[in-house]
């Protein structure tokens, strides 16, 4: 039986799920956690195209807004990438 690794739930807006090509991504961190300046650094190592939309975006876990990148980010968590966003 195969084991699955733990994973974050990534939800992507606007330009951000432009740049991915989806909405969310089941992203594998580590049991004990991956600190969110670690994860938005991996997803744009992944994703080329998100990294100009990483440097702008605001940052979501759990629904609350991370005032820096030191949150732990934990299995099971849910992490949004939020890009500036027009309209009028």
């Amino acid at each position: 039986m195969a084991r699955t690794s733990p994973t974050v739930r990534v939800l992507l807006f606007a330009s951000a799920r432009q740049a991915v090509g989806r909405s969310s991504l089941d992203w594998p961190v580590p049991s004990s956690g991956v600190l969110a300046e670690e994860l938005v650094r991996r997803l744009g190592a992944e994703f080329p195209k998100l990294k100009p939309t990483l440097r702008t975006s605001r940052f979501v876990r759990n629904g609350r807004y991370l005032g820096n990148g030191r949150t732990l980010v934990r299995p099971g968590d849910e992490f949004a990438v939020h890009p500036p966003y027009g309209g009028g």
